[in-house]
């Protein structure tokens, strides 16, 4: 439902009027708490849909690092999907290429967050001995350090364990993107709000999978249920042997992956 010029005016100077308070006070004083519930039910209304019930779901994703090959079309159709900006600094999902030198030393790689792919020649003067691809996203993390930090409870965790962000309370401080150990949020130039993967929420509602699931020529990511024996993602974990990136966060990753080298953090 759009928003009338009035309504519009009065959101934007509540956020102003938050922001305001949030930064001489943040340091101090954080509402998340008091404002969390009241943030879960205000978006409820426009997240869930009518058959929806996001506590018959706890959803998580799986990746095979050893089936990715790099095209980079996950990244491309999540842009186009959530309306990501088109500037090479903002990604809700990317895919970096590691390259093992003999040396050593480890060169990573990520161009535009490999929307337009990667340089199939790489240099012969590196002497890499092994080179792989890694999708990197929001972990969905079951212990959140970007919740806790929110001064107005605009990131929450919902019932079915993926982390949103709600841009009517958003007020764009910042605390989120710097808590966030993974370096998956990024501020949006145009809303100067927070914004991440939300394993494409709306199209979950819809009963549908995340974008960059569905157009994955290679199967590297599973999308499903932690919980249900039925689903394809504990098949996947029961099948292989998984890591998450920086375990020893204690955030507790919902993003699960196999064959994944030391190197990559």
């Amino acid at each position: 439902m759009r928003k009338s010029k009035k309504e519009k005016h009065l959101s934007i100077k509540r956020r102003k009027f938050l922001k305001q308070i949030s930064l001489s006070l943040g340091s101090i004083f954080f509402p998340a708490v008091i404002l969390a519930q009241e943030t879960i039910e205000k978006t409820a209304k426009w997240l869930l849909g009518e058959n929806y019930d996001p506590y018959d779901h706890f959803w998580g994703m799986g990746i095979d690092i050893n089936k990715c090959i790099g095209c980079g079309r996950c990244a491309s159709a999540c842009k186009q999907e959530n309306n990501v900006p088109t500037e090479p600094f903002f990604f809700r999902t990317w895919v970096e290429r590691y390259e093992l030198l003999e040396n050593g030393q480890t060169r990573i790689e990520s161009p535009n967050g490999a929307v337009d792919g990667f340089n199939k020649v790489i240099d012969q003067n590196s002497k890499a001995i092994k080179s792989f691809f890694v999708p990197k996203i929001c972990n969905q993390c079951d212990n959140p350090p970007c919740v806790q930090v929110c001064p107005v409870g605009a990131t929450f965790k919902t019932p079915d364990g993926v982390v949103l962000v709600d841009s009517e309370y958003c007020i764009g401080c910042r605390y989120c993107i710097q808590a966030c150990p993974y370096g998956a949020r990024f501020l949006d130039p145009v809303t100067k709000t927070a914004e991440k993967c939300t394993f494409c929420y709306h199209r979950l509602v819809k009963d549908l999978l995340p974008v960059c699931v569905e157009v994955c020529p290679t199967q590297t990511r599973i999308f499903g249920e932690i919980k249900k024996k039925a689903s394809p993602l504990v098949r996947f974990l029961r099948m292989n042997k998984i890591s998450v990136l920086k375990h020893y966060l204690n955030t507790e990753p919902k993003v699960f992956y196999t064959n994944l080298d030391l190197e990559v953090k």
